[in-house]
């Protein structure tokens, strides 16, 4: 029967292996730095797993690794992962790891050749009866293509040295299946950043994750307070990392994590080949997830955007569409401007509204026919197949340099546009004559690092009500005789 470790608790990060750019050699130098970095907020380490990339790793490498996490670990348990296809290859490692001095070894599921669940059992049992370590088996469906079986993990539970098992599926129901059947021989460890607080309080005894070498003082206090039993600040904490942990989830290999290390001043390098270059690339919007996160964890200082909301009188704010105060009074154009949002969510909606045959249904025409480069106009539509009334469209502001603006402006704000003038409608605030005699255009100024959608779809939902109100207020009406004088006289632009 195996005796359960009472280190084999907490917080333990899997490392992300240091590389130098030309040469692809170890950076033990870096190594160190990491290490020295999470060392202060967590129980232990762990080396070459998954995010260490330890298929590109060599025999030699990874014990090296294991000896230089020794000599910076100031006494808490190093974890060797020992991860290979091979029976023969993992026992190997598995004796390295016990000779340079390791806690124990972190055995994954055989992979790219499939053993039956009795081969996968035999595995396990030959490395765990060949070499006197404690031994964590691993379960990785993500990249192993299988699950480890539950009565596979059974029958192992019973050899004296098989101790945990880490479960980074992020299969929830597998998890407490485990706790159920073995969890009162083995600790199960989680492995899968975006289910630390419900595994926790399903009982796991602690996490290996990438994100730990990052943010280990969160999972840290997670931890704790999930002891304590105070889950509604420990979901707080874990809701507050919950975006940054599914990127790294979603872009394994360390990657993702490298970047961010990269980002708070640990330069890990780059990955290896084939991730290496446009293997493992993060597109520019991933990156400015990771950055925006990292700044609210106050990990890395506020990256300020050079920007400024447009000011003075609010007749003068529309020449982008050749729309001057002149014309606005003389045809008697309707105008409103509503605010809303704070920091990276503050939305200003600048509208305008009026006939059809005025110049503001010229310069709508066109927007659709000649749009302007990097802020092409957007017809405002609720559904796929419902174009809001009156006819509107949504003009950004500022160029979309990426697809990330491009996805903040045309998703969320054109939505709550949408919505705001529904809504209006039905309330009677905008007059039914407006429905079919009239247009609207909406400059739309949106923060250009904004990433949180549906804080964003709030304050654009509020800033075009406070618009529309002001837009559609009897002050504000046009005045139909003025604009009739102006029709007869053959008035316009210019």
């Amino acid at each position: 029967m195996p005796i359960k470790l009472p280190w084999l608790k907490g917080v333990f990060p899997a490392l992300v292996t240091p590389f130098v750019k030309k040469t692809e050699e170890v950076d033990e130098e870096a190594y160190r730095r990491l290490i020295r970095s999470c060392l202060p907020h967590v129980d232990g380490l762990v080396t070459s797993g998954t995010t260490g990339e330890f298929p590109y790793l060599s025999r030699e490498e990874q014990r090296r690794l294991v000896e230089v996490a020794l000599g910076e670990a100031g006494g808490k348990p190093v974890i060797a992962g020992c991860g290979a296809s091979s029976t023969q290859e993992a026992l190997a490692l598995a004796r390295d790891a016990k000779e340079a001095g390791a806690a124990a070894a972190l055995i994954v599921t055989p992979y790219f050749l499939h053993p039956s669940d009795k081969g996968v059992y035999q595995h396990f049992y030959d490395i765990a009866t060949g070499v006197d370590l404690p031994i964590i088996l691993y379960n990785i469906p993500q990249v192993v293509d299988r699950y480890l079986p539950r009565t596979v993990v059974e029958d192992l539970a019973d050899l004296p040295n098989i101790v945990a098992l880490k479960d980074s599926s992020g299969n929830l129901t597998y998890t407490m299946e485990l706790l159920e059947y073995v969890g009162d021989r083995i600790d199960i460890l989680i492995g899968h950043d975006e289910v630390v607080l419900p595994a926790l309080a399903g009982g796991v005894s602690g996490m290996i994750l990438a994100s730990a070498q990052v943010y280990p003082e969160v999972w840290q206090e997670v931890f704790r307070l999930v002891a304590e039993g105070r889950l509604e600040k420990a979901r707080a904490l874990q809701r507050g990392v919950q975006k940054l942990s599914r990127i790294f989830c979603r872009h394994g290999g360390g990657v993702a994590v490298k970047a961010a290390l990269k980002m708070m001043g640990l330069d890990m390098g780059p990955p290896r080949k084939p991730l290496k270059g446009v293997g493992g690339a993060l597109i520019h919007e991933t990156r400015a997830e990771i950055r925006l996160e990292l700044e609210k964890l106050g990990k890395i200082p506020v990256e300020e955007a050079v920007f400024e909301y447009p000011g003075g009188p609010l007749t003068e704010r529309f020449g982008d569409l050749e729309i001057t105060p002149e014309i606005i009074a003389a045809y008697g154009l309707r105008v409103g401007s509503g605010v809303a949002g704070e920091g990276l969510n503050k939305v200003q909606i600048d509208l305008i509204a009026g006939g059809k045959e005025t110049p503001l249904g010229e310069a709508y025409a066109l927007q659709l026919t000649y749009p302007l480069h990097g802020r092409e106009a957007l017809t405002t539509i609720l559904e796929p197949a419902l174009t809001v009334r009156p006819a509107t469209l949504l003009l950004p502001r500022l160029p979309q340099k990426n697809l990330r603006q491009a996805n903040m402006i045309y998703g969320p704000t054109q939505s709550a546009l949408a919505r705001a003038i529904v809504d209006a409608l039905e309330e009677g605030r905008i007059p039914p004559t407006a429905v079919d005699d009239e247009v609207m255009i909406a400059l739309a100024t949106v923060h250009p690092r904004a990433l949180d959608r549906h804080a964003l779809y709030e304050s654009v939902y509020a800033a075009a009500t406070q618009a529309l109100a002001q837009t559609f207020a009897s002050e504000n009406t046009a005045d139909a005789p003025r604009f009739r004088e102006i029709s007869r006289n053959g008035g316009g632009r210019g």
